[in-house]
């Protein structure tokens, strides 16, 4: 049995993770302030063994008397409307959050894994994006409160590394969809699920053209698993290369929930990306992962979900 520490635990990769640990015999304590975690993730949790859960915010240092071999940051608001609700403390969380969680795995001696973001791409010149690109990124806007504060930790972790000798790994992820995902959450996944069981409109921003890939969450969890038991450094991108317009990710949703929902244009977002594509050739290379999960099949899995959750 491993000890493993995971921030932002009540999340939806967070407790995906957990419970995937928890379900292999592991201890997992989960770190949380459930800003945007879930308690509903929480009781799921619960139920297994060996599980803990502290309710603290990791921009406050982390004070707990416990050996872990594995410290796991995926603390940080991932979705547009979560991280413009507290703008200031989305870039706090991943500067002196990821800073906090750093020393803790320093003080501990652990394997420090940390979950960036393909929004470190920006919106890319480059189609598909490798994890060599530097990125097209707006450090002056409203979106770069994300973009460059997960940019900031990026950093952060290569020094921890390279000038104080921490074991250090590094994912990029790109959109992740499945089961216990905060109905909430603004994405397009669960916005365009919720409002095709409702019957209502499925609201596209833009002209729908913008492309996405769709990682379905047991492909991207199982990614995370092998990179956090390897030894590699990273940075590696973890998702889906099969790309996808937003259009026609409405319109499949439309066809298997069996919704009369039309589909209707609103404004385009804010610095949204036009195109995001991972090259997933390293994760194929140092890892042996790729997804297995098509979008069709991974849809109709969380459509299921959402449709048992609403009973």
């Amino acid at each position: 049995m491993k000890n493993y520490l995971i921030t932002g635990g009540a999340g939806f990769l967070g407790s995906n993770l957990a419970l995937r640990l928890l379900r292999e015999g592991n201890s997992v304590t989960a770190v949380d302030n459930l800003m945007t975690g879930l308690e509903e993730n929480l009781v799921i949790l619960k139920k297994e063994n060996n599980f803990e859960f502290i309710n603290q915010d990791i921009v406050k240092s982390l004070e707990i008397n416990k050996k872990y071999d594995f410290v796991i940051n995926l603390a940080c608001p991932a979705s547009p409307p979560k991280y413009y609700k507290d703008p200031i403390h989305t870039l706090r969380t991943s500067a002196i959050g990821t800073q906090n969680v750093l020393d803790f795995a320093l003080k501990n001696q652990a394997r420090f894994f940390h979950a960036s973001t393909s929004e470190i791409y920006g919106d890319p010149l480059e189609h598909p994006q490798r994890e060599s690109y530097f990125g097209n990124v707006d450090p002056y806007c409203k979106r770069s409160c994300y973009d460059e504060g997960k940019r900031y930790a990026e950093a952060l972790i290569y020094e921890y590394r390279h000038e104080r000798q921490l074991n250090t790994g590094l994912i990029r992820i790109f959109n992740t969809y499945g089961p216990m995902m905060d109905p909430s959450d603004g994405r397009v996944v669960t916005n365009f699920i919720l409002q095709a069981l409702r019957g209502e409109n499925l609201t596209v921003q833009g002209d729908g053209r913008q492309t996405r890939s769709f990682c379905y969450v047991d492909d991207q969890i199982e990614g995370m698993i092998r990179m956090i038991h390897s030894s590699e450094e990273g940075p590696i991108n973890i998702g889906n290369p099969e790309e996808y317009q937003v259009i026609d990710l409405a319109r499949l949703v439309i066809e298997l929930t069996g919704s009369k929902s039309k589909i209707v244009h609103t404004e385009a977002a804010l610095s949204d990306p036009k195109k995001r594509q991972p090259d997933i050739n390293i994760a194929k290379n140092k890892l042996g992962w790729q997804p297995k999960v098509s979008v069709r099949e991974g849809l109709q899995k969380t459509i299921d979900w959402f449709r048992k959750m609403g009973d």
